[in-house]
């Protein structure tokens, strides 16, 4: 082969692999600090009622030295949220407690619901990316536990928030009466629904329904709507974290779900029933995966509004 034949047949290698190298430099070293904030408006509040705004933030899988991420949550407070949502992985290393305290406190005295996921109770670990595409992420029994009540104590002593695995409250947000649910984090079965309705039966009624959780696996999904959830809340997914651009499918989910609910603002229908459903792509990743490609790092602002 000539020399004009083979720099033509190499040519294509060497723009695909310049386009692999700046694919990665762009996820690892720029979109992942690319913070925004999704704004979402939803009519599921009763007739004559004041908007409420809610502040939904998942998965920050905080790490000390993240401190751009610390900087830009704390300035989420200026969003004057009515009530903060959390669908958990708050931690994303043994000492992810202290970017945490600065990343919430300026929300101190807002009303804060908090449902755990599975990085909440344990260290991350190094995983083959590419096992996520065979189905979900199996259990890694040989984990490094994290001091998840020191984290507890901080959202309900520090920050006056509630946590809602397995269980149900009521509060009063500009005055409404909100009801709200969720569960331990499905995505390592450790959710127990069951545990709620009797405890629904002993609140008053509620002019608004939250259906909290980490994982938004169908089985969750569909007994948050049977039990009369106005609004769905979850996390989890990254919104698949590396993402073909321009499409609304994900790569994968982590979970159950279908691909392209995955991020953002969808409806769930389960037995006649529709509401909607709004998983946050959430503000990290593990440290062991620190890139996103076109799937910024993102808290959600949802304005919800009289019917």
């Amino acid at each position: 082969m000539t020399r004009p034949l083979v720099t033509a047949a190499l040519a294509p290698l060497g723009v695909a692999g310049a386009a692999a190298v700046g694919a990665a430099v762009w996820g690892a070293g720029i979109e992942r600090y690319l913070f925004t904030v999704c704004y979402h408006a939803l009519r599921v509040l009763p007739k004559g009622a004041e908007p409420i705004r809610v502040l939904h933030v998942s998965d920050a899988h905080m790490a000390p030295w993240q401190h751009r991420k610390q900087e830009w949550m704390a300035r989420l407070s200026e969003l004057s949220p009515d009530l903060v949502v959390n669908t958990g992985d708050n931690l994303g290393h043994r000492d992810g407690l202290i970017g945490i305290r600065t990343a919430f406190a300026p929300l101190r005295g807002v009303p804060g619901l908090v449902v755990h996921g599975s990085n909440d109770f344990q260290e991350p670990a190094p995983r083959n990316p590419l096992r996520y595409f065979l189905g979900p992420s199996g259990h890694q029994p040989a984990h490094k536990h994290l001091d998840v009540d020191a984290l507890d104590r901080y959202f309900t002593d520090d920050l006056g928030w509630s946590i809602l695995d397995d269980t149900a409250v009521s509060l009063e947000v500009k005055g409404l009466r909100v009801t709200a649910f969720g569960v331990n984090d499905a995505h390592r079965k450790w959710d127990h629904p069951e545990l709620i309705p009797p405890v629904l039966e002993r609140l008053d009624a509620a002019d608004l329904t939250l259906g909290v959780m980490h994982a938004p696996y169908r089985r969750t999904l569909d007994t948050f709507t049977d039990l009369g959830a106005d609004v769905l809340l979850a996390g989890h997914t990254h919104g698949g974290q590396v993402r073909v651009p321009f499409r609304r499918e994900a790569l994968v989910s982590n979970c159950d779900i279908p691909l392209d609910q995955a991020r953002g603002l969808s409806d769930w229908t389960h037995e006649g029933r529709t509401v909607p459903l709004n998983v946050s792509a959430g503000l990290g990743h593990s440290i062991y995966a620190p890139v996103r490609f076109a799937c910024r790092p993102e808290a959600s602002l949802l304005t919800l509004l009289p019917r």
